[in-house]
């Protein structure tokens, strides 16, 4: 279930006939695709759960429905990581990376929310990892 600062941020940033259109597997409720492997899933969580955006902090980078592992790609020096619901690349705003506190387990993680929830490649917060 998304938390309240994931819905906030959904009905800010999508126009009402698009967000009427999302599937509840979309936002991470139900999906198979939306589940983290069962190692690693109280270790997500926990840091999920006390993510604050880098850019603003008063708000959540929402929770493991939006976050996940992820792969990432370097182009003329900017960072690109791979959306898990359709596998585009997306651009990571260096405002987003997250700078302030390790992650879990060494991976690349994003949060974002899926394609079809925006009209734009959003990136809630990204963290960098060190096997990269």
């Amino acid at each position: 279930m998304l938390n309240h600062a994931c819905k906030l941020l959904l009905m800010i940033a999508l126009p009402l006939p698009l967000m009427a259109g999302v599937k509840a597997d979309e936002l991470g409720q139900d999906g198979a695709h939306r589940h983290h492997p069962l190692q690693d899933q109280l270790l997500h969580e926990k840091f999920y759960s006390s993510w604050h955006m880098p850019d603003n902090p008063v708000l959540s980078c929402c929770n493991s429905a939006d976050c996940y592992p992820t792969e990432v790609r370097y182009v003329d020096g900017r960072i690109f990581a791979r959306r898990r619901e359709d596998g585009k690349y997306i651009l990571i705003p260096s405002q987003k990376v997250e700078r302030n506190r390790d992650n879990p387990d060494g991976r690349n993680h994003l949060c974002a929310p899926p394609p079809s929830a925006s009209l734009v490649d959003t990136v809630y917060c990204f963290a960098l990892g060190g096997a990269t």
